[in-house]
């Protein structure tokens, strides 16, 4: 069996299977192994009530003495019932699962596996799994791999599958032994197996090592190759200064900060300089960069040529284009735009393919759609990312190359240290947009507890009824993944919320396995005010601009990186109104407030991620995604910083000493030259 082989020659599954694999970006073999586990469920003996009090999960095994009851609020079925262990009774409650009606049964014994929380003297478990001992048993004593899914996906048929794909055949090991032993790191099929099936922690430490040396190492070599072939190119496509950007900045109803026109010389300068742009523009959410890249198209096409944004989700991509549309019209800007997306017709593309190669448009704002092989541009001379983590180096390489020697500009709001910045877009010159708008107010941030749940309902429907807007942000878009028992999720939510606020203000819900039409449509009612309050995941993390927007609450905020939780934030704060940002902790853990206290402290996305860097260490696995921070699939930059830095340093010995000639590093060449493509591509989950 072959890497490139379909999954759907794998035995068990079929084609509607497959289906479901493929909505994943599941399509060969090594897909499915490089899909690794989110996370890992340790199964243990069930506890009694009292002992399970403050554990992130636990199992109890609870007796039921009446029935569960069930009543219907608007369109949430909701049960209510009481298990007893013998010493102590916890209440339970369950969303939207009627079918729950005839499973629980009284005078019966279930095992039920979820969070106890603790309020005035009473124990509580809200949607906890259940399970007969029988299904326990399987599980209990072995870490259980924990697979992003989609519905109708289990953890169990991808575990088969994966078991299957690694039984099939031999992964090869292209790391000379010198660098194996100078790391401690094991062999390269023992980790892709390990990482999937660990025996123990231990195990799954030492397979985590080996991948995220994996990642990183063949990340930079192919930075430093890119570093290489930009030197100094002489770009096909020469500029020169034109008024149109100064009357820009004339006219717009406000002045650029010492930073934003700093960085704006430094992009000016490029353009103009005859070679190649390679600028990577970093600032912190609301810094202004959005602007600095219109000045850049502005200039390209006053030089008669073409440019290209390329945004990372369709609802950055189309806010960008109105964005310039809006603009175009009021200065009276030369910008013929288009917009151009995965959602757009077939008959539609067609005809703007056209008007791209034709030159009778000359700003293509999109998405990936941007670098489809059959699109061809006519003059394409600068290529901006748009939050480039999100993309990587492979979609920047191919985008830019549609051009010949264009120009390329990346901006990203991630907050990365100096220090890691300049090792990961090492092939880049770095501009800093370090200072926000005057006009700003700061964000009020609170970290609190769910007993201040009500509270913040409350104020959330004062702020509502002053003719603001609300974001709710939750981990989990829907129930029924394993891992995600004690999790909100964006469904059940947004229908506990209609059933707790007053029936006039409009509850919606957000998230990414909707259609993209029907996001469109939810962000656009939105941005006109129709919603009040929007549930979401965190697919509002990038560019979301609805400065009306003023109140965010996120829950289960201890479950994301605090990068993330800045980008998030990032999203209120844009009008002249003050904003507030709730943290809800769903932990009670020192440490986890710790964290989050730091965003309490700072509105400083640098400061921030300095300081995130210090807390994480190495036993932080799989608890908190750096969503946002250069998606590796496995590695995470702020946790492996050290190992990052350390395996920079080795990169630079191995092409300084031209290790990579030898025959002792053939199998590493040959391993790059054959798959290292594939190890460039960290696109957004």
């Amino acid at each position: 069996m072959k890497h490139s082989d379909n999954i759907i020659q794998l035995k068990g599954i079929g084609e509607k299977t497959a289906k479901l694999f493929y909505k994943l970006g599941i399509y060969t073999t090594e897909d499915l192994l490089n899909h690794y586990p989110r996370g890992y469920q340790a199964f243990k003996a069930p506890v009694k009530i009292a002992e399970g009090l403050g554990e992130e999960l636990v199992t109890l095994e609870l007796f039921l003495p009446a029935s569960f009851k069930w009543k219907k609020v608007r369109n949430l079925v909701i049960g209510t019932g009481v298990g007893s262990d013998g010493r102590d009774n916890v209440s339970m409650t369950f969303f939207n699962t009627p079918y729950l009606k005839n499973k629980l049964t009284a005078d019966s014994s279930y095992l039920f596996r979820g969070k106890i929380k603790a309020a005035q003297g009473r124990y509580h478990m809200e949607q906890p799994q259940i399970f007969t001992w029988k299904e326990y048993d399987e599980r209990m004593g072995r870490l259980q791999p924990c697979y992003s899914l989609t519905a109708g996906l289990t953890d169990r048929t991808v575990a088969k599958a994966v078991t299957q794909a690694l039984s099939a055949f031999e992964e090869e090991e292209y790391l000379p032994e010198d660098i194996r032993q100078e790391y401690g790191l094991i062999g390269r099929a023992e980790a892709i197996w390990q990482i999937h099936f660990p025996k123990d922690w231990d195990s799954l430490i030492e397979a985590r090592k080996r991948l995220v040396f994996d990642e990183f190492f063949l990340f930079l070599l192919a930075v430093r190759k890119m570093k290489e072939y930009n030197e100094e190119f002489t770009t096909d496509y020469p500029m020169l200064e034109t008024a149109w950007t100064g009357r820009l900045l004339e006219s717009i109803p406000y002045r650029l900060t010492g930073a934003q026109l700093r960085v704006w010389k430094e992009l000016e300068a490029d353009l103009v300089s005859g070679t190649c742009m390679n600028r990577l523009v970093q600032g912190d959410v609301g810094s202004g960069k959005t602007i600095l890249a219109f000045l850049c198209l502005l200039l390209t096409v006053s030089n008669g040529y073409q440019g290209a944004l390329m945004a990372p989700t369709e609802l950055l991509a189309s806010q960008h284009f109105e964005q310039l549309c809006r603009m175009t019209e009021k200065y009276g800007l030369p910008f013929k735009p288009v917009l151009l997306t995965g959602s757009v017709g077939a008959a539609s593309k067609r005809k703007i393919y056209q008007k791209i190669e034709e030159g009778e448009v000359n700003v293509i704002i999109g998405t990936h759609a941007l670098i489809q092989e059959k699109l061809t541009y006519q003059k394409l001379a600068l290529v901006i990312t748009d939050e480039q983590h999100r993309f990587g180096v492979k979609q920047r390489e191919i985008l830019s190359e549609k051009g010949g020697r264009a120009h390329v500009l990346v901006m990203s709001a991630t907050p990365i240290p100096r220090t890691l910045a300049i090792i990961l877009y090492g092939d880049m010159h770095l501009s800093v947009v370090d200072e926000l708008p005057a006009n700003r107010l700061s964000v009020k941030n609170c970290v609190v507890g769910v007993s201040y749940r009500e509270k913040a309902y409350e104020f959330i429907i004062k702020q509502v009824h002053m003719g603001k807007q609300v974001y709710v942000i939750c981990p989990m878009v829907e129930a029924g993944e394993e891992g995600a028992e004690g999790l909100e999720n964006v469904v059940d939510y947004s229908e506990k919320l209609r059933s707790r606020l007053p029936a006039d203000i409009h509850v919606e819900m957000l998230h990414g396995k909707m259609k993209p039409g029907d996001k469109k449509r939810v962000m656009e009612a939105f941005g006109a005010g129709d919603i009040h309050v929007l549930v979401s995941t965190t697919v509002i993390e990038v560019g979301i601009n609805v400065p009306n927007a003023t109140v965010m609450m996120i829950e289960n905020a201890e479950r994301f990186g605090l990068a993330q939780l800045h980008q998030l934030r990032g999203r209120i704060g844009r009008g002249k109104d003050q904003s507030y940002c709730i943290f809800m902790s769903g932990s009670d853990k020192e440490e986890s407030m710790e964290r989050l206290q730091i965003l309490n402290k700072s509105n400083d996305g640098f400061y921030i991620a300095q300081e995130d860097l210090k807390l994480r260490g190495p036993g932080d696995l799989f608890g908190i995604r750096q969503s946002g921070a250069m998606e590796f699939r496995i590695a995470d930059i702020y946790q492996d910083a050290e190992l990052l830095k350390k395996i920079s340093m080795t990169v630079d010995r191995l092409l300084f000493e031209g290790r990579l000639e030898t025959e002792k590093y053939g199998a590493l060449k040959r391993y790059l030259n054959e798959n290292a493509r594939n190890y460039i591509d960290f696109r957004a989950i």
